[in-house]
């Protein structure tokens, strides 16, 4: 409650106290320390106090609700004073500042009283006033700038500010960013899960929830949340902060290996499927075949037929040319669904392994694993030279950005590329170390893949074979004259140019060529 004193004579004053929870304010005198001296000083002096006023909002910035009805009153001429602590408790911005000298130079303001500075309504009054409330300002500007700055540092450290993503946890006692034991596991099998290209986002939330990973309201990650897990580049050891790249001093949870096959899927699926409805039927092939006149998207579309003799509606579902390409007057066709798939489908079974060569090469791959002794040094070696010169790049450009070459957009971007590719060559480097023939696990999940083609082909799941169609061709199938085209890569290539397989039995004690880039 408000003191208020009597005295008609007296001036009229505003009790104003305000503390934040900012750390420019962890030494100021808490709210209720502010009051008991301001009434003592006001009872001292015989001020008269029309209300106290109490703010907790930081004043680095204009806008205090409380602060600005104060001073609109005392615009009316409600008081012409006002009593606190000190200057900062009143300004820590030029506005807020400025607008009280300016009240002071109009008349408005006639009295300022605090416990710890001295002011009169003269030329020095309020020159010594304007210098306090700019050493504030000063503070507060060296005070954030400072903690930007360690903040910066920190993240040059190879430790990110701000709170660590799911799978992590912030060790207060060090600072540090540690695994989180119980999480970690969880989020490593969401990225293999979703890796593999056969499920939707959404199946992983629901994977995350079953092992207790959801949200304050006790609700599933939503499909957005999901998909910014799965991009987020921390999980392998490199972070974004301050719009800078940085790679972390901590353990990654998942390889930069599987991190890329999971933006691979990403990309080829563009983004979750939805459930197909009445109004929104399921488009399963878009974003897999490409226009072989003018190398634009192949894009899915339906129309609902009414056929007035039998009362039926029909819904056709059709593919064909978005025809964007500005250059080139697009004239090919629309091919109905049915046809594409049918299409597909035969193509897809050219790149079908028979199981009794399957059976065959990977006994030769069984034997191979256990007799492989060959020395990876000379990679390595290679390997370490490309890290060598990528820090060479990252050196000179950050040498062309801060001598203003290259603008801040570019270097952020150039570094993020170089960055990643360093990522890639350590992590191979440790790889061949601990695993020599590194290829042949994926080799044999190839020949896994390779056998279940044929029955994927037949199989009515448009979306699995959009999936491997994917896998098989890349970006390089196209649609031309109502006719599907496509050369597989690596490995599927050499499967199509010899059915049987007899091109993929490796010969003992050489590494096929292509397998480290399936």
């Amino acid at each position: 409650m408000a003191t208020i004193v009597n005295n008609p004579i007296a001036q009229k004053f505003f009790l104003y106290a305000r503390k934040s929870t900012d750390v420019e304010d962890m030494q100021v005198q808490s709210i209720e320390g502010q009051l008991d001296e301001l009434r003592l000083l006001a009872k001292r002096e015989g001020l008269t106090i029309v209300e106290e006023l109490v703010e907790k909002q930081s004043a680095k910035i204009p806008g205090r609700p409380i602060f600005n009805k104060m001073l609109d009153s005392i615009e009316k001429g409600r008081a012409s004073g006002i009593i606190s602590w000190h200057p900062d408790r009143l300004a820590r911005n030029s506005v807020d500042g400025g607008r009280i000298i300016y009240l002071i130079d109009t008349g408005k303001i006639s009295a300022l009283k605090f416990n710890t500075f001295w002011f009169e309504p003269t030329p020095q009054g309020k020159f010594m006033l304007s210098i306090s409330f700019s050493q504030s300002k000063y503070y507060v500007d060296s005070l954030s700038e400072n903690t930007r700055r360690g903040l910066r540092q920190k993240a040059r450290n190879g430790f990110m500010p701000g709170r660590s993503p799911l799978g992590y946890l912030n060790d207060s006692r060090d600072k540090s960013i540690v695994i989180n034991k119980k999480v970690a596991p969880h989020i490593i099998k969401a990225f293999e899960m979703y890796s593999k290209g056969d499920i939707q986002i959404k199946k992983v939330s629901s994977f995350l929830a079953s092992k207790g990973i959801i949200t304050s309201k006790n609700k599933n990650l939503r499909i957005d949340k999901t998909k910014k897990l799965l991009t987020n580049s921390f999980y392998y050891g490199v972070f974004k902060y301050g719009g800078e790249v940085y790679e972390g001093r901590y353990d990654p949870i998942i390889s930069k290996k599987l991190f890329d096959k999971v933006q691979e899927v990403i990309k080829i699926r563009n983004g979750p499927w939805v459930k197909a409805d009445q109004d929104h039927p399921i488009k399963p092939y878009n974003g897999i075949l490409r226009c072989g006149e003018c190398g634009m998207m192949i894009t899915g579309d339906y129309k609902t037929k009414f056929y007035k003799g039998t009362n039926r509606e029909v819904t056709y579902h059709y593919y064909h040319c978005t025809k964007k390409n500005k250059l080139i007057s697009c004239s090919q066709p629309h091919i109905t669904e049915d046809d594409l798939d049918q299409q597909l489908t035969n193509i897809l079974k050219k790149y079908s392994l028979k199981k009794t060569w399957a059976n065959q090469m990977l006994l030769r791959l069984k034997k191979e694993e256990s007799d492989l002794a060959k020395s990876s040094l000379e990679v390595n070696n290679l390997k370490r030279q490309q890290v060598e010169a990528i820090d060479i790049k990252l050196k000179l450009l950050l040498d062309s950005y801060l001598d203003q070459i290259i603008d801040k957009e570019t270097f952020q971007e150039s570094k993020l590329q170089l960055v990643s590719q360093k990522k890639t060559f350590e992590e191979q480097i440790i790889n061949n170390k601990k695993h020599q023939g590194s290829w042949i696990e994926p080799f044999k999940n190839w020949i896994s893949e390779a056998t279940e083609v044929e029955q994927v082909a037949k199989s009515a799941d448009l979306q699995l074979k959009k999936v491997f169609a994917a896998k098989i061709f890349g970006s390089d199938l196209f649609l031309e004259n109502k006719t599907v085209r496509g050369d597989g890569r690596n490995a599927w290539s050499a499967l199509c140019a010899d059915p049987t397989g007899r091109c993929l039995v490796v010969r003992e004690g050489f590494e096929p060529s292509w397998c480290c880039h399936h």
